[in-house]
């Protein structure tokens, strides 16, 4: 080992990279340690703060997909029918959820006694606690609102910088780089396959459609501009809003319809009245139809 001023050049080294790790390596706060209990985890992630001064989005977001992600879905079948049923809630783990990595992604923060209380709390069908299982602002506006890195305890993440923000747990608001971008709902609606689970599943992929299919046609915007129109937190469409959905579908879809008639004489002496008719449907949308 060489010797420099009489340490060795190895031992500097290594010193030098544990300080630099040190340094670079994230702080820890509340969001990195795992909720013990569901309650714990929905504390964590509770939205009703928001609701004072952003009503209207709340109000929004309470209509919204986003607000039930998974009750009207998984409730009657989800864990009792399929590959994925869970028998028995005590050997519940977080890898029994895979849909949740996008229907409830604050299960990245639990341990795996909190998947046995949600897999009780499907099987009884109990609708209170399945409400509470939602995507809520702090799920965009902090986990997701930061790329290459963790998200700080006492900010958000928004559209500009706020040095103050009148709230008691984040008393700042830091621009994110991704928040108006297509990339941000991507981390969700094109998400997959999700090989690190025991039964990987791939349902939605969006965003490969927009990427592959929209953009190299010549599209141009992004997921916001159509779907957040208005900073709607909506986020339409609305499918148990038949009226709105078939609305923006005739929007998205054009059916071109071609006929031919002609008789032809098959049999000898009987003619036969024949239409040939070709149907031609577009999709003028920024991804194929339907997906999640």
């Amino acid at each position: 080992m060489l010797l420099r001023n009489g340490k060795s050049i190895g031992a500097l080294w290594l010193g030098t990279l544990f300080f630099a790790s040190l340094m670079s390596a994230p702080s820890s706060s509340a969001s990195d340690r795992q909720a013990q209990t569901l309650q714990e985890l929905l504390s964590r992630y509770d939205p009703s703060s928001c609701k004072e001064c952003h009503e209207d989005i709340y109000e929004q977001w309470e209509k919204s997909h986003h607000a039930r992600s998974i009750m009207d879905i998984y409730m009657d079948r989800y864990l009792t029918t399929g590959v994925l049923a869970v028998k028995n809630p005590k050997q519940a783990t977080r890898k029994n959820f895979p849909c949740f990595k996008c229907h409830f992604p604050q299960m990245e923060n639990a341990s795996d006694p909190v998947a046995g209380e949600i897999a009780e709390a499907i099987l009884n069908k109990d609708k209170e606690t399945m409400k509470k299982l939602n995507i809520s602002c702090l799920v965009c506006h902090r986990d997701k609102g930061i790329v290459h890195g963790l998200p700080k305890s006492d900010l958000l993440y928004g559209t500009r910088n706020l040095k103050e923000h009148p709230d008691e747990h984040f008393e700042r608001v830091r621009k994110s780089p991704i928040l108006k971008r297509s990339i941000m709902c991507g981390q969700c609606h094109g998400l997959g396959p999700n090989l690190e689970f025991e039964h990987p599943v791939q349902c939605a992929t969006l965003y490969g459609s927009y990427l592959n299919a929209y953009i190299p046609s010549g599209g141009t915007k992004t997921c916001q501009e159509c779907h957040m129109e208005n900073s709607d937190h909506l986020c339409p469409p609305n499918f148990q809003d038949r009226k709105d959905v078939s609305k923006r579908l005739s929007r998205s879809l054009s059916l071109d319809v071609g006929t031919l008639f002609y008789v032809p004489q098959i049999t000898p002496g009987k003619f036969v009245p024949t239409v040939v008719v070709n149907t031609t449907i577009s999709s003028r949308a920024g991804h194929r139809i339907p997906d999640g």
